[in-house]
C-alpha cells in the first residue's frame, strides 16, 4: 500500500521531506511557501528529486536519531553498510539569535565495508516550471533557472562533481558529505565542517527536547509530536504553519487539495497551547509577537489565516502542468480561505491570549498592547456572533449559524472577562460577562434538538459535527452534563466508521466527505474519556497510534478502509490533538530540579 512513508527535516526556515528510500521529494527555497526546488512529491516525472540509487540487495530503513530532527537512512547490504544523516543547520550563536540557514546537508557515513551506490540529483525550479542548468565552478555546482538565471542553488560535496551529475557510481570507501544550499556559503566547506554542523544541531535539538515535560506512557509519541510541532514554527515572524505540504489530497483522485502552508489563526492557536502545556514559552512568545505584527492598527480585521511573514492576501493558483499525487488534480498554490468569515477563529486566539496573561506576561508595554488586541476581538465578536458563517471546516459556498462558531464566540468573551479581571479592568467585565450569557443562552435555545436529544451542526439541520466534541473541553459544557453525554454518543453512533471519525456527514461544496479527518478521532476518544467511558477511550486511541507512518508521523486524514494517510503532511493539527489525548492517560515523569536543567 501506498502511503506517506515521509520523514521531514528542518530548521523552523524551510523543510524537506524525505522518503523512506533516503529521496528529498519535496523541498522549498528559501522559506517554506517559496517555490519547490524539488517536488517530485506532486509529479513524479516532472518534479525532480534527490535521491540514492541501490542495487536491490539493499534493505532500507530509516529513524530518527534520538529524540532530534535528524533524519538516518540506513542502506546495508552483503557488500557494505552505509547512513545518510539528512539534517538543516539549527543552533544558538549568540544571545537569543539562532544559525538557521537556507540548506540542508547529507552526511554520508560508512559504517562496513565498500557499499556502491549512485546519486540522483536532478531539482527543477519554481514547482516544476522551470528547466534548470548546470555549471561547475571549483568548490561547488551552481544550478540556475533557464527562465531566471538568479534563481539558483548551490551544491557542495566532497564527491567529484562529475560523477554526481553522471550518476557514475561511487564505491564508499571514507564518509562523505553533500551541502545543497539557497546562498554561496562564505566559509569553508569540508567534511569537517559538515560534522561540525551536525554536531551543532544534534546539540540543540536534544537540548530542546530535554526541556519537554516527560511521561510515563506515550513519551515516544508525545516528544516525536512535539519536535513536529516545533518544525512548523516559522523563526523570523513566529507563525506557525498548518502543514509542510500543498495539495497532497484529502481522497485520491478528488479535488480536495489545498495548500496548507500558512498559517491559519485557529490551529496555531491550539498548537502554542500545547507547547505552552509541554514547557516551550519561547516558542508562545514568539506567536504572540506575530498576532501583534498582524493587528498592528486599532482598524485591522482579524483574518482566519496569513501568510508565515503575516501577508493577508493569498492567492490561490492551479498549476495545471503537474500530475499532482498519485494523478489527484488539481495542485493548488495559495489559499481563497484567507477572506473566509469564520467566527471561531476568535475564540481560539483569546484563549491562548488568556493563557499568554497567566502563565508568561511581558512587560507592562506588552501587556498594554495586548489589552489592546483583546478589546478589539471583544467589538468584532459583539458585532459577528449573531451572523452566520463558513464554519470550522471552511466551507466554501456554504454560510449558517454554525453552532459550534457560536461556542467559540462565547469562549472569546469567557477568557477576555478573566484576562480583564486579571487587569482590574472591571468596567468591562459586567458588560462582557452579559453579552457571553446572551451567546450561551441562544445557543442551548437553538442549538439543542429536543427531538434526537442532541446538540446539532447547526440551527437549522439536525446533522452531526464532530467540532462539537470540543464544546467541554473549551468549558462552554460540563463533562457531566447530559446534555453533552448524549451529544458525544449520538456523534460516535453517526461519524464513528471501521475505528475513524468523520468531520461530518453530509454533502458540502465537494460533495459527501469520503475520507477520516484525524483530528476528529482524537477528539472522539478525549470526549469518551471525559464522560466517563475510559477503557474505550483508550482502545480507540491506542489503535489510532497504530496508523501513523514509520516514523510516528500524521498526516490530515485517514482512508477509512486501508488506514492509508491522505491529506498534508505533517499535520500540525494532528500532532497537537494526539499530544492533548496522550496526556489524558499518562502521568508525568517526575525529576528533581537540579537534576533536569
Amino acid at each position: 500500500m501506498d502511503n506517506l512513508d515521509y520523514g521531514v527535516v528542518g530548521n523552523c526556515k524551510t523543510a524537506a521531506l524525505i522518503s523512506k528510500e533516503g529521496s528529498i521529494d519535496w523541498l522549498c527555497f528559501p522559506v517554506f511557501d517559496s517555490p519547490s526546488v524539488f517536488s517530485k512529491l506532486l509529479d513524479k516525472d516532472k518534479g525532480g528529486s534527490f535521491s540514492f540509487i541501490v542495487s536491490d540487495s539493499y534493505r532500507i530503513t530509516q529513524n530518527y536519531f534520538k529524540e532530534t530532527n535528524i533524519l538516518c537512512t540506513r542502506f546495508a547490504s552483503d557488500e557494505g553498510v552505509f547512513e545518510v544523516l539528512d539534517f538543516m543547520p539549527r543552533y544558538k550563536t549568540r544571545g537569543d539569535e539562532y544559525y538557521i540557514p537556507s540548506e540542508i546537508y547529507r552526511y554520508i557515513r560508512l559504517i562496513d565495508g565498500k557499499p556502491r551506490f549512485r546519486i540522483n540529483y536532478t531539482p527543477v525550479m519554481n514547482y516544476a516550471r522551470d528547466s534548470v542548468i548546470h555549471k561547475k565552478f571549483a568548490y561547488f555546482i551552481r544550478t540556475f533557472s533557464l527562465v531566471d538565471g538568479n534563481d539558483n542553488i548551490y551544491l557542495y560535496s566532497s564527491i567529484d562533481f562529475d560523477t554526481i551529475l553522471n550518476q557514475e557510481e561511487i564505491i564508499l570507501e571514507q564518509d562523505q558529505y553533500m551541502l545543497l544550499s539557497y546562498s554561496q556559503k562564505l566559509a569553508n566547506i569540508d567534511i569537517n565542517r559538515a560534522y561540525l554542523e551536525y554536531q551543532r544541531t544534534k546539540i540543540y535539538w536534544l537540548n530542546w527536547n530535554n526541556r519537554s515535560r516527560k511521561f510515563i506512557e506515550y513519551n515516544d509519541y508525545i516528544c516525536r509530536s512535539l519536535l513536529a510541532l516545533k518544525l512548523m514554527c516559522y523563526e523570523s515572524s513566529g507563525a506557525i504553519m498548518a502543514a509542510l505540504t500543498t495539495s497532497i489530497p484529502e481522497t485520491i483522485g478528488e479535488v480536495r487539495n489545498w495548500d496548507y502552508r500558512f498559517c491559519w489563526i485557529r490551529d496555531a492557536s491550539m498548537s502554542i497551547e500545547t507547547l505552552i502545556e509541554l514547557g516551550h514559552h519561547s516558542t508562545a512568545k514568539r506567536f504572540m509577537s506575530f498576532v501583534k505584527d498582524i493587528l498592528k492598527s486599532k482598524s485591522d480585521s482579524l483574518q482566519i489565516m496569513y501568510g508565515i511573514d503575516g501577508s493577508r492576501t493569498l492567492k490561490e493558483e492551479i498549476l495545471p502542468h503537474l500530475a499532482g499525487y498519485e494523478n489527484s488534480q488539481p495542485v493548488r498554490i495559495g489559499n481563497a480561505a484567507y477572506f473566509q468569515k469564520q467566527n471561531d477563529t476568535f475564540g481560539y486566539l483569546m484563549d491562548v491570549i488568556h493563557s499568554y496573561y497567566f502563565r508568561f506576561p511581558g512587560t507592562l508595554g506588552e501587556l498594554e498592547e495586548m489589552w489592546e488586541v483583546v478589546k478589539s476581538i471583544v467589538r468584532t465578536v459583539y458585532m459577528v456572533w449573531r451572523n452566520p458563517d463558513q464554519s470550522i471546516w471552511e466551507f466554501r459556498n456554504i454560510e449558517k449559524n454554525f453552532v459550534f462558531s457560536k461556542v467559540m464566540c462565547w469562549v472569546a468573551l469567557d477568557r477576555a472577562i478573566e484576562i480583564a479581571k486579571l487587569l482590574n479592568q472591571t468596567d468591562y467585565v459586567s458588560a462582557w460577562q452579559k453579552e457571553a450569557m446572551a451567546i450561551k443562552e441562544d445557543v442551548m435555545q437553538n442549538g439543542w434538538n429536543d427531538q434526537i436529544q442532541s446538540f446539532t451542526q447547526a440551527y437549522d439541520n439536525t446533522h452531526m459535527d464532530s467540532s462539537l466534541l470540543l464544546m467541554e473541553q473549551y468549558g462552554f459544557i460540563d463533562a457531566n452534563d447530559d446534555r453533552y453525554i448524549k451529544t458525544v454518543k449520538r456523534i460516535k453512533e453517526e461519524l464513528y466508521h471501521n475505528g475513524l471519525m468523520y468531520r461530518y456527514k453530509v454533502d458540502d461544496d465537494f460533495g459527501l466527505p469520503s475520507s477520516a479527518f484525524t483530528i476528529c478521532t482524537f477528539w472522539l476518544t478525549r470526549a469518551l474519556f471525559m464522560i466517563g467511558e475510559k477503557g474505550e477511550a483508550r482502545k480507540i486511541f491506542d489503535q489510532l497510534l497504530e496508523y501513523s507512518n514509520h516514523l510516528g508521523l500524521f498526516s490530515e486524514d485517514l482512508d477509512f478502509e486501508t488506514k492509508r494517510m491522505l491529506g498534508n503532511f505533517p499535520q500540525a493539527y494532528s500532532h497537537l490533538a494526539l499530544i492533548d489525548t496522550a496526556l489524558l492517560f499518562s502521568e508525568e515523569r517526575k525529576y528533581i530540579n537540579f537534576i533536569k536543567p
